[in-house]
């Protein structure tokens, strides 16, 4: 029971790793990252509702959720990177692969999955065909993927979106649907009967009014599609101006860079010719100064030879100085040996002046005492 649950439910079919970008909605000419890194990007398949979507998750936020239809075309926009436009979800969004190989895969995938879904609706259209026994919009809406969907959901076709096919292949398409329009007249006009996507072919006899019905139904529907298509086909010849326009103001802007990089090529060029013809200069003036130059050899010796003699007189300058200071210290020596004799001689001088002082002294003493005894003799 469980796996009867499971096979009924969404299951991925292809699995693979890139960086998710969506368009910027303001400028509709820059990428914003939707991821911060590689992520899984899954094609899921829902059995219930006969659906496929490509789905992205990011932690917790659903980086794409776009659901899978037959209009709805992937670009190759380089080696390693594609988008695709998806109306209802109003972005467009980018992927950004390791490498080619891989890119390459995820184009397989898509392509797969949109002829799947083709497929899914040629058979729907042809069993609408076959039970009613009457040819109906569904049928025409085969030959054309956008009209298809139209007629499968109810819904009204998506807005043009800058991944849809080019200029070309609509105005091809323009083309088909006026040959068919015209093809339907001209069958109408015999009295035929004609079914839209296939060859006209002959009328019942017993029912005239219903084939001019059913041939005015035919042509208001070949109508309003090559309305559509002719709306389609102005929506991108816009589009497409307003890129030619852009790729001219870049052009410009390389053109300009260009030219600026070519003038500084010359001016770069200009002054390594100056630096060459400078370089030559001076290889002339060194060969034609080859005199001067051995005269400033000499010059040079001669300093150099200068320069010894000056050292060598330093030298013997210093021996002199040397000698004079060893002379002068003897010179010193001998005085301060003299100085030490004369306050030795004036030593033992005042030695000898001591003891004449002190005999001088006693002398005196003698003298007063014999001077007192004669005095005290006279008295008496």
């Amino acid at each position: 029971m469980t796996a009867g649950k499971e096979t009924m439910g969404e299951q991925p079919i292809f699995t693979c790793k890139a960086h998710v970008f969506h368009i910027d909605p303001k400028t509709k000419r820059s990428w914003m990252s939707a991821s911060s890194a590689a992520v899984s990007v899954s094609f899921f398949y829902d059995s219930s509702r006969n659906l496929y979507r490509i789905i992205s998750v990011e932690g917790t936020k659903a980086v794409i959720n776009s659901t899978i239809t037959a209009n709805m075309t992937f670009t190759k926009t380089s080696q390693k990177f594609g988008q695709w436009s998806d109306v209802r979800a109003n972005t467009v969004y980018g992927l950004g692969f390791a490498s080619e190989a891989e890119l390459g895969k995820f184009i397989e995938k898509f392509q797969e999955v949109k002829e799947a879904i083709q497929a899914q609706q040629c058979g729907a259209t042809a069993k609408t065909t076959n039970g009613s026994g009457a040819a109906t919009p569904v049928a025409s809406a085969t030959a054309s993927p956008l009209l298809a969907a139209r007629a499968t959901t109810g819904e009204e076709p998506p807005a043009l979106s800058p991944a849809q096919p080019k200029v070309e292949n609509d105005e091809m398409m323009v083309h088909q649907r006026a040959h068919s329009v015209s093809s339907t007249l001209q069958t109408v006009s015999q009295g035929g009967y004609a079914t839209v996507g296939r060859a006209p072919r002959a009328a019942p006899a017993a029912a005239p009014a219903d084939a001019a019905d059913s041939g005015e139904q035919l042509m208001r529907y070949e109508n309003d599609r090559l309305k559509l298509a002719l709306a389609q086909s102005s929506a991108n010849a816009k589009k497409w101006e307003v890129e030619l326009a852009t790729l001219k103001s870049n052009n410009l802007r390389l053109t300009a860079a260009l030219q600026e990089s070519t003038a500084n090529v010359d001016e770069w060029k200009r002054q390594l010719h100056q630096y060459r013809e400078e370089v030559a200069r001076a290889r002339h003036y060194a060969t034609g100064k080859g005199g001067e130059a051995n005269e400033v050899d000499q010059l040079r010796q001669r300093v150099a030879q200068l320069e010894a003699e000056l050292a060598q007189k330093n030298e013997e300058l210093l021996q002199i100085t040397k000698s004079k200071k060893s002379e002068q210290d003897e010179e010193a020596k001998l005085a301060q040996s003299q100085l030490e004799l004369a306050l030795a001689a004036q030593d033992g001088q005042r030695q000898v002046m001591h003891a004449i002082n002190e005999q001088l002294a006693r002398q005196i003493t003698e003298l007063t005492t014999i001077h007192r005894e004669i005095s005290t003799a006279l008295q008496t």
